[in-house]
């Protein structure tokens, strides 16, 4: 049985869970009233494929524990953007190089920012 937490309670399971695992440069982008993706998205950077899948299965362990099973997993394999999607809490964990390449973070802050001034 899936347990309930509250998109708040997810935010500070996965930002702890990111910190536990050494994760470089978290990022909390706030996508309310933006999009229907998410509620939030959690970028952080990994220094290698190996750091990256444990940044990741530290995320997925300590949510479990909570009883809180993510919706889908993406890019864990190759583990240069691994996205572990909670439903309105999606986490991404980039390698630096791809983190820098697709620069999300700048890419929802143009959205907001175009939003806002609509």
């Amino acid at each position: 049985m899936r347990k309930k937490l509250s998109t708040e309670e997810k935010l500070s399971v996965v930002k702890s869970a990111l910190g536990d695992r050494k994760a470089e440069d978290i990022e909390e982008l706030d996508l309310r009233g933006r999009t229907i993706i998410a509620d939030y998205f959690v970028v952080a950077s990994g220094t290698s494929n190996v750091h990256i899948r444990s940044i990741a299965d530290g995320v997925i362990e300590k949510m479990k524990k909570r009883g809180i099973r993510p919706d889908r997993i993406e890019g864990y394999q190759e583990a240069k953007w691994v996205l572990v999607d909670y439903g309105d809490v999606i986490v991404h964990v980039f390698a630096m190089e791809e983190r820098s390449f697709y620069d999300i973070e700048s890419l929802w802050r143009a959205t907001a920012q175009s939003l806002r001034s609509e």
